[in-house]
């Protein structure tokens, strides 16, 4: 499992896609998966359903007052932030490994457990989730990468290219800067492999194979 995390517009998917395509050439099935804690089709099949039960009780997706004003609430983040953890241990716990092991898919991940550790920091700081029973459980579960690579740009690059991408919901500068913060302190601790959002399209393809099949050898 090959995993792929950083600022908006550094790259990812399309060093992904050509990921994708290196290893269909070779024979292998892929699955690329994207996730984000809160953000996965289980945990949105289980808003709906919550939303047709509960009708207007529930606030609509998106960034809406109605939403703010509801997750605001320190009980609603408690509830949020638990059902969304059970949630990734389905998918990083049991799904993936499911993927990999069982139908011999090779699994990219579009982003991972910490970026989802980077959203509810940001996103809830007052909560203390990470010393939580059923957070620790995640951790320890989840299946672990082969590869985690972290494609880095400025704020203010990943600003204009969200911009050209017509992102719909970006981050704020000042919310990037944190999130940049966050990725170079992981790898400060060397927890992933550096990725330069600024290199060609081609030298970070010939990084990212070279790394990977050095590991494979």
């Amino acid at each position: 499992m090959i995993v792929f995390s950083g600022l908006d517009g550094a790259g990812k998917s399309t060093q992904i896609e050509i990921l994708k395509q290196y290893f269909e050439k070779k024979g292998s099935k892929v699955l690329v998966f994207w996730s984000r804690g809160g953000y996965t089709d289980g945990f949105e099949l289980l808003k709906t359903i919550l939303r047709k039960v509960l009708r207007k009780k529930l606030p609509k997706s998106g960034n809406t007052p109605a939403r703010d004003k509801a997750i605001s609430n320190v009980k609603v983040q408690k509830v949020w932030l638990f059902i969304a953890i059970v949630d990734l241990i389905f998918y990083y716990s049991f799904y993936l490994r499911f993927q990999e092991k069982i139908l011999r898919k090779v699994v990219i991940c579009d982003r991972y457990l910490y970026d989802t550790f980077i959203d509810f920091r940001l996103n809830f700081p007052l909560q203390k989730f990470e010393n939580w029973v059923i957070w620790k459980i995640l951790v320890k579960t989840m299946y672990k990468p082969s590869s985690h690579f972290v494609a880095l740009i400025t704020v203010e690059e990943s600003v204009i290219r969200s911009k050209q991408k017509f992102e719909p919901f970006p981050d704020t500068p000042e919310v990037l800067a944190k999130r940049l913060n966050y990725y170079k302190k992981y790898l400060e601790n060397n927890k992933g492999i550096y990725i330069n959002g600024f290199d060609s399209k081609s030298d970070i393809k010939k990084q990212i194979i070279s790394y990977i099949e050095k590991n494979e050898n």
